[in-house]
């Protein structure tokens, strides 16, 4: 995947879930196996992995707000930028990834010690 430089704001695992609550679609860039072992528990979320985003980035709505989520923040900072750089205004990027989604508590399905262990707590930064 290509893409140029371009600014995309982020936020944290508390912001996202104030976005979630007002309507943001969830989308989550992780492969298939990662989300089989533990995935967001949010009402609206789109699973397309980064493997797959040139080709199917045209499935996700431009008149929402898209927050990018990954594992810990970087393969969604990547396609959040190719985004925007394809005419998607309402996309920002969730710092962190799932490992803080957990660390904070936040709802999640399946084996949480497959991801997160005690070597990942660390930073409360989050807001």
């Amino acid at each position: 995947m290509e893409t140029k430089q371009t600014m995309v704001n982020e936020i944290c695992p508390t912001t996202t879930q104030n976005w979630v609550k007002n309507g943001a679609v969830l989308v989550d860039v992780r492969e298939g196996d990662e989300v089989e072992q533990l995935a967001f528990d949010v009402p609206v979320i789109v699973n397309i992995p980064l493997s797959e985003f040139e080709n199917r980035y045209t499935e996700l709505p431009k008149d929402k707000d898209l927050v990018i989520v990954c594992h810990s923040g970087v393969r969604s900072l990547r396609a959040a930028g190719f985004l925007k750089n394809h005419g998607y205004d309402r996309v920002v990027n969730m710092k962190y990834g799932i490992l803080r989604w957990a660390e904070k508590g936040f709802p999640l399905k399946g084996n949480l010690s497959a991801v997160v262990n005690g070597n990942n707590r660390g930073s409360s930064a989050c807001c």
